[in-house]
């Protein structure tokens, strides 16, 4: 079953985690959409552990 994810794209956010602008979190949304269709459950931890690894805070 396909389940949907949370995407503010007024307050560029992604499943609550925040991102630094729109073209982020676009081509993010976009893996992990394409990912959940091969059975990829996200987390807002995971989520989180990405956006900090791409900024790199990690």
């Amino acid at each position: 079953m396909y389940k949907t994810i949370e995407i503010g794209r007024e307050n560029l956010t992604l499943m609550g985690v925040k991102f630094s602008n729109l073209k982020n979190l676009e081509s993010t949304a976009n893996a992990i959409g394409s990912n959940m269709f091969e059975g990829f459950e996200p987390t807002t931890e995971l989520i989180q552990l990405y956006v900090d690894w791409s900024t790199g805070i990690i």
